[in-house]
């Protein structure tokens, strides 16, 4: 692999083999190689510096960091936009070509290389989020085995932790000792899963402490650690984007757009990108909404309370989600804290 002639390459990631294809400077294969996992690095690193071209998978930013070292260009892109560059039966080279192919083009848009801490927060912030699944999924099956048994209680996790002693202290008729037992059981797993969320949570907000990034975040409204933290582990500073609207964009938070000829059809918002990070912005813009008293502070008075007026609360919450997913890339990307007096010029 040490061809002079290689202009790019592009890498099918596997768990232990990896296939490679090089391209020169006209688009003409000249390389076609299988390379397990330990032998990529010194292959590619007889190869005069290159652009390669990787998809972002598990792996994809530990091994773009590896070859960024050796001098390589590296750059990922997203598995659906390298689909319409494979032709005729999918293999393992097809896909590395494919790959090869899409990283050259001027218009592609590609997913930045994330450092070991970026990953490291992301790491905090996946198991925070199967540790509240997994306990609203103790919450609801508790909530479950009494109903069942004529035992209603009012919604929420709160009621139900308040009701829940007296229940088990005085059992009614319908609750069966095998019942209670396991009931006991899973209100046991709820307070294990209430500690280590606690710890997870603790230990994000510390590390956001610390970091400028998100401390400048959490100057704007309805952001906190959770989603500062977030956000700096899945865009970094956001140069990977030119405006805000292209991050709100990416979140999923844009209205789907359906036009042809001189017609503009926007439907509801689309729903690509980062889910997660969707959903904190969103709860953020709630807490906004509910906390009417702070909005001449923030700024949002008059357009909130004009929005309000119009739209429905659910619609209203998606719009401020935007605008606050808008106004927290320009901070970041820009390198200011939040100023309500800048509102009308941000993102």
């Amino acid at each position: 692999m040490s061809n002079t002639n290689i202009a790019t390459i592009g890498i099918d990631l596997r768990k232990n083999t990896f296939h490679v294809v090089g391209l020169d400077a006209t688009g003409a294969i000249i390389l076609r190689k299988k390379r397990l996992r330990n032998q990529l690095d010194q292959s590619l690193g007889n190869v005069p510096r290159c652009l390669i071209g990787m998809e972002a998978c598990a792996g994809a930013h530990h091994l773009g960091r590896k070859l960024e070292k050796l001098g390589h260009q590296v750059q990922l892109l997203p598995a659906q936009y390298v689909k319409p560059y494979l032709k005729g039966h999918k293999n393992d080279f097809r896909d590395a070509e494919a790959i090869a192919e899409a990283a050259q083009r001027p218009t592609m848009r590609f997913v930045p290389v994330k450092s070991a801490e970026q990953l490291d927060l992301q790491a905090l912030h996946r198991v925070r989020s199967r540790l509240v699944t997994q306990r609203t999924a103790v919450i609801n099956q508790i909530r479950g085995f009494l109903l069942v048994r004529g035992l209603p209680v009012r919604q929420g996790a709160a009621a139900l932790r308040l009701a829940l002693p007296q229940i088990l202290s005085a059992p009614k008729d319908g609750l069966s000792s095998r019942v209670i037992q396991l009931i006991q059981d899973l209100a046991e797993d709820w307070r294990y899963l209430d500690r280590r969320v606690a710890s997870m949570t603790k230990e994000i907000d510390e590390l956001a402490d610390q970091d400028p990034h998100c401390r400048r975040l959490m100057s704007a409204p309805g952001v906190g650690p959770i989603i500062s933290s977030a956000m700096v582990a899945a865009i970094g500073t956001g140069d990977t984007f030119h405006k805000g609207r292209d991050f709100a964009a990416w979140l999923g938070l844009v209205p789907k757009q359906i036009s042809t000829g001189d017609r503009t059809i926007l439907g509801r918002i689309s729903r690509r990108g980062n889910r997660y990070l969707r959903t904190l912005f969103i709860q953020g813009a709630r807490a906004v909404l509910l906390h009417r008293q702070s909005w001449p502070r923030h700024g949002f008075a008059a357009r909130l309370e004009a929005a309000s007026k119009r739209l429905h609360s659910n619609v209203l919450v998606v719009a401020l989600a935007a605008k606050l997913a808008r106004m927290a890339w320009s901070m970041l990307a820009k390198g200011r804290d939040y100023d309500a007096n800048r509102l009308g010029r941000t993102a």
